[in-house]
């Protein structure tokens, strides 16, 4: 068989629990729903970090953050497996959010569209954010001010709203419909014969959450899952570190969140004891966002199929990292609970392999890697912390992993984590641990077990009952570091994986 087409679809933020055949049925994704009934979709995918820099970077270069050296959102970082497929034959393109850094880096790609955070402002003058990407040249050609976190801030219902805005342009200018629609264009006009490797990066449903009408509307008009009620007892066995998250997201100016732009995130202001119904309202937008997207994913299909591609066409669909949207008090992500690290993951090709399937065995969204380099018929590294999902697919083995990891460090770049210099996740089906380091000191941590308490409410860390379980995991944490850290060694030593050089 030829080489496939390789379309991989990424979006930004988007929960496990937001696709209707992946048991949301309040959730209208017709052509996500497809792809899951025809396809293989994966129930227990996880980042490998909580953030968008970091997760992407392990995505597309095979390795945990510790190994690529981009542990936060200001990290420097280019893939490198991409310019594999270039070698290979492939014509490599990015169409929409990549969220390399800096935002204009080649990444192995022939040619990139590139599109960003959705409200990021115009005249913001640092290293990562000092250019203009094709939405922005879009807009500034048709004379439209692009919306941004400073706009928002004037709206009279700013500090209610959740960070919930109804798009106020025409929906051609959306940034989502903007990538969908620039994708399609490409698609049609594409004349080269070579294989495929194209990335579409949609920047929702990363908020703000920015519907258009007519998608709230179809939400509004439902009964949606709202956040369980955040108990004292929970909030007592949260961590600094979440108490901090859910400060900076009520207040940025707060003595002991000051951040650098004195502007909550992504135009997105929290509050403390939200009511039911800016709870639905906002979740409602998010929803509403998804379903625009998987509106554009349907049409970049339909191109496919009328180009003729489709018959020899892999694509994979998954997002970053997910979002808190109200749970355990919080908004936004920069944690290592569930709704923000376990993310959605489907791969369509039925005439390769068996559709129709669900697939438990724990793994990860960077297991995306060595599954791509194997599908275009390329070795993969022997140093790489990814795993292949190719045994998976072909029903050859029902595991590959006993255990996931993910990690996060210092955002210097936004201070959303400032009381622990690493927190690093360690998860099996039934446990998970989280671990914190302070100038080298262990300070505080969670310990979850996943049976008894799926929602992770109920913070076993300081529990003298669990203290073995706590042992145990702490162990295999620091076993799977030095093991990881000795693979990749041959790697990172010839600069094949780019560092972080810092914010």
């Amino acid at each position: 068989m030829n080489k496939p087409n390789i379309i991989f679809i990424n979006t930004d933020q988007q929960r496990f629990d937001t696709i209707g055949a992946l048991n949301a049925p309040f959730m209208e994704t017709p052509n996500l729903d497809k792809l899951v009934k025809e396809g293989v979709a994966f129930n227990n995918c996880f980042t490998s970090a909580p953030s968008c820099v970091p997760a992407r970077a392990s995505i597309f270069n095979g390795y945990y953050p510790h190994n690529t050296g981009v542990l936060c959102n200001g990290d420097t970082w280019e893939p490198s497996w991409v310019e594999r497929l270039g070698e290979e034959g492939y014509h490599c393109v990015n169409i929409g959010k990549m969220h390399m850094v800096p935002l204009d880096a080649k990444g192995g790609f022939h040619q990139r569209f590139i599109v960003e955070n959705k409200d990021r402002a115009l005249n913001l003058d640092t290293r990562a954010y000092a250019f203009y990407d094709e939405w922005d040249k879009y807009l500034a050609h048709e004379g439209v001010e692009k919306p941004s976190r400073e706009k928002y801030k004037t709206f009279e219902d700013y500090g209610e709203a959740l960070g919930a805005f109804e798009w106020y342009l025409d929906s051609k200018y959306h940034a989502d419909n903007f990538v969908g629609n620039m994708a399609c264009w490409w698609l049609k006009n594409r004349k080269s014969d070579s294989p495929l490797f194209l990335e579409i990066g949609f920047p929702g449903p990363h908020p703000p959450f920015d519907p258009v009408k007519e998608y709230i509307e179809l939400y509004m008009n439902k009964d949606l899952p709202l956040p369980d009620e955040v108990t004292e007892e929970e909030l007592k066995n949260q961590t600094l570190h979440h108490h901090l998250l859910r400060e900076e997201m009520i207040n940025p100016t707060s003595p002991r969140c000051k951040q650098r732009n004195n502007s909550n995130h992504s135009a997105l202001k929290w509050q403390k004891n939200p009511s039911p119904k800016q709870l639905k309202r906002m979740r409602a937008y998010y929803y509403a966002n998804i379903t625009m997207i998987d509106e554009k994913i349907g049409k970049i299909i339909e191109v496919l199929e009328n180009k003729g591609y489709l018959d020899n066409s892999i694509i994979i669909f998954t997002s970053d990292h997910g979002e808190h949207l109200g749970d355990h008090g919080l908004i936004q992500k920069y944690t290592m609970y569930d709704c923000v690290v376990k993310v959605p993951l489907i791969i369509w090709c039925p005439k390769r392999f068996r559709g129709g399937r669900k697939i438990n065995s724990l793994t990860q969204s960077m297991d995306i890697a060595p599954t791509i380099l194997e599908l275009a018929g390329i070795d993969v590294p022997g140093s790489f912390d990814a795993r292949s999902l190719i045994p998976l697919l072909n029903g050859e083995k029902e595991n590959i992993r006993e255990y996931v990891f993910a990690e996060h460090g210092k955002d210097t770049a936004n201070y959303c984590i400032k009381c622990t210099d690493l927190m690093t996740m360690i998860r099996s089906k039934k446990w998970k641990l989280v671990h914190y380091l302070k100038d080298g000191e262990q300070e505080c941590g969670e310990l979850y077990n996943l049976n008894n308490d799926p929602g992770e409410k109920k913070n076993l860390w300081k529990n003298n009952n669990y203290q073995d379980v706590k042992q145990k995991f702490l162990l295999l944490m620091n076993d799977w570091r030095l093991k990881s850290i000795y693979r990749a060694r041959p790697t990172i030593m010839e600069g094949k994986v780019e560092s972080s050089k810092g914010n």
